[in-house]
Order: C-alpha cells, then structure tokens, then sequence
C-alpha cells in the first residue's frame, strides 16, 4: 500500500471535493481518499502507480502537486467501498447540502430580479453551481463511469450556458438605462445566504470530521461566502453612490467565476 499527500490550491470548498471524488473514481487502485480541505490537502492511499492520480488531479487545473509520498505503508482497511456514497449517513449530509443550496438558487433568483440586482442573480447562480455539483454527486452513485461523464456535461454545459446569458444580461444593462437596486434587498438575501453557505459548511464537516464545528479560517477561505460578502459589499456601494454600477460589477465577477467552476467541471465529461 502506498500513500500519495496532494496540496490542491483551488480545492477550499467540499464542491471541489466532489469533483475530485468523482475524477479519481475513475482511476483504479485507489483505497482510500482523505480530504483537509482547511489545509487544501488530500492524502491518497493507493496500490498503483502515483502517475495516474496525479494525471487525473492535474486535468481538474486545481492547482494540485504532490508534496510527499510513503511507500509500503500499513494497508487501510475500509469498511464501505471507497468513494461510493452508498450509506444513508454519507448521502445526507450532500442531500441537506443540495436543499439548502437549490432553496437559496431559487430565493436569491426571484429577490435578484425583483431588486432589479444583477449581483444576487449571479449570487444565485453560484448557489445553482454547488447543487449542481451535490446533485452530480449523488445521482454518479454506482453508475458507471460513462454515465458520470454525462451527468458532468449536461452540468458543466447548462452552468457555462447561464453564466454567458448573465454577463451579456449585465453588458446590457451597463449599455442602457437601468435602476438603482434595491440595496436592503441585497444586504438581507445575501447575508441570509452567507448563512446557508456556512449551514452547509457545518453539515459537511460534521459528517466529514466527526465535530460539529468548522473553524473559521476554513469557512473564510470558502468561495461561497467570498461571493456572499462580495454582493454584501456591492450593496453598500450601491448605497453611497446611488449607482448600479458596482452591483453591474460585482454580478460580471461572479458570472466569470461560474463560467470558470463550469470549465472544471466539463473537464470530468473528458
């Protein structure tokens, strides 16, 4: 048995864990996989060759490299198949983390539009992003490895797709004439989704790490609730210039920031 440590540089959120799982489904001779994602760090145990996962690690363009590696070290003895969410308690906590991501899509889309917020729209969208990743997760269990590909391209593409239509959405605006955004609206929706972010962040660890906290430096490192406080700031601006322009700002750099998340994910279709 052979142990392989990765530092993954983009891996700070368990969205990116999931999409690490299911890339290295895929590569045979792995035991085990442990993620410390506070550390962006992921220990791999394994019976092959290291080429392969570091080859299927570097086609996710996550910023990862190999920092130590021991060999012929105490075998693992695992007791459920190894990166098969197949139990009740490893399926839901990314069931919980799906509903609450999908619940906070749907609010911050129609507050978005109704507040006239580009910011909260793309927030949305980024929420969309994550569900789709725990929805990727789930429905790729015990499929094949075919079958996970699709599932990551029919993902990858409608979440590329939407992010296109909102930067053309805030050229538009930027081009014509537009309202100021309703700023309460924004600050209350972004700040009741940083909550959710960090709920699924807590539901996550728990299952993950057997402790019913995160600490701190790991939620802040978290993309999501970057993004969130980013609308928050937005907002703010909006309120002391009586502009749209930071909102118009801040939804392009969200958009961008999807497309990108989208980008990795059509690499598992790959």
């Amino acid at each position: 048995m052979n142990k392989s440590t990765y530092f993954v540089e983009h891996m700070d959120c368990s969205a990116e864990e999931q999409m690490v799982r299911i890339r290295l489904d895929e590569v045979l001779g792995i035991e085990h996989l442990e993620f410390d994602l506070r550390a962006r760090q992921l220990v791999v145990y394994h019976t092959e060759d290291a080429a392969s996962i570091t080859s299927a690690l570097d086609s996710l363009r996550l910023g990862s490299c190999m920092v130590g590696e021991s060999l012929d070290v105490d075998a693992w003895s695992p007791v459920l198949p190894v990166q098969e969410v197949s139990s009740t308690n490893e399926m839901r906590p990314l069931m919980w983390a799906l509903a609450i991501n999908a619940t906070f899509f749907f609010g911050e889309l129609v507050a978005g539009l109704f507040a006239g917020s580009m910011g909260l729209v793309a927030d949305a969208l980024d929420m969309l992003a994550d569900a789709l990743v725990y929805a990727l997760s789930i429905a790729a269990v015990g499929g094949t490895i075919v079958r996970k590909k699709q599932l990551a391209g029919w993902s990858g593409y409608l979440q590329f797709g939407l992010a296109v239509l909102g930067v053309i959405e805030v050229l538009r605006r930027f081009l014509t004439e537009e309202g100021v955004p309703d700023v309460t609206t924004m600050i209350i929706v972004a700040a009741m989704a940083l909550i959710g972010n960090v709920a699924t962040l807590l539901i996550l660890s728990r299952a993950q790490r057997g402790e019913a906290h995160v600490e701190a430096s790991w939620i802040f490192t978290s993309n999501d609730v970057k993004v969130n406080a980013l609308v928050i700031a937005s907002a703010t601006l909006v309120w002391l210039s009586n502009s749209n322009i930071p909102d118009l700002i801040c939804g392009a750099l969200i958009f961008i920031i999807v497309a990108n998340g989208a980008r990795r994910i059509l690499t598992l279709s790959k």
